[in-house]
């Protein structure tokens, strides 16, 4: 069993004439939480959905567990245990949120079944709340926390969150992050992107900073921390 989950090698991928992503290398292991920054429009997202295959590289490889993902279904890259919340959520707003969790319950690769719908409610007390509640009924912290929980049902080997927190108040995002703690706890490898990196970096075993399209900075919380002028020129803090 290997212990890189997702490798990515000297990705290009282009909208267009426009190249987006230049000659990327990205590893996700086992058990480890990374995050994702940089600023707008630097090909973080971009880079998301290369991995997931709804953006098809140019060149360059994206393997999972060992395999060569290129050209391959968006369907056939969740079937290795990929996970993927994007930004604008994508929850079926006339289902309850009972049945946009349970639509999604699934067995891992390996089999396990560790996030069951009970654990996933207990997880995220305000869906509790609201089971009979229809998905277009809820606020946008409670939509991003069903998307969540929706990722978990599938008990994935991976997440992908792309704006963790984007437009939610203070204390829904506070949620959100105690939620990606417990995530990170429970084994599951993560990817986060987010403009909040104190909150990231608190919780990331490694981070990645993207500039147009290019990795400018790879390594630990510590050593990002230790580096003010790299977050100041980069992140804009």
């Amino acid at each position: 069993m290997t212990d890189t989950l997702i490798k990515v090698r000297g990705l290009n991928s282009y909208y267009g004439a426009s190249h987006i992503l230049r000659n990327i290398d990205f590893d996700v292991k086992r058990g480890e939480t990374i995050g994702l920054m940089g600023r707008n429009g630097m090909g973080k997202s971009t880079l998301l959905k290369s991995i997931m295959g709804i953006v098809t590289p140019r060149s360059g490889e994206v393997h999972i567990k060992g395999e060569r993902m290129n050209e391959r279904a968006i369907f056939e890259v969740a079937q290795q245990g990929i996970a993927y919340v994007p930004e604008g959520r994508g929850i079926f707003g006339n289902l309850s949120v009972v049945e946009n969790l349970k639509m999604a319950a699934r067995p891992g690769t390996k089999g396990q079944n560790d996030w069951t719908y009970d654990r996933v409610i207990e997880t995220f007390p305000r869906l509790k709340e609201r089971l009979g509640h229809g998905g277009q009924q809820l606020s946008g912290g409670e939509q991003q926390m069903l998307t969540i929980g929706r990722a978990l049902m599938t008990n994935p080997d991976v997440l992908i969150l792309d704006e963790a927190t984007e437009g939610l108040a203070p204390l829904i995002a506070r949620e959100i992050w105690r939620i990606c703690s417990v995530i990170k706890e429970s084994g599951i490898s993560s990817i986060i992107v987010d403009k909040n990196w104190k909150h990231v970096t608190q919780i990331t075993d490694r981070n990645v900073i993207l500039v147009k399209g290019e990795v400018v900075f790879e390594g630990t919380s510590e050593l990002l921390q230790s580096q003010p002028q790299m977050m100041s020129q980069h992140l804009g803090v």
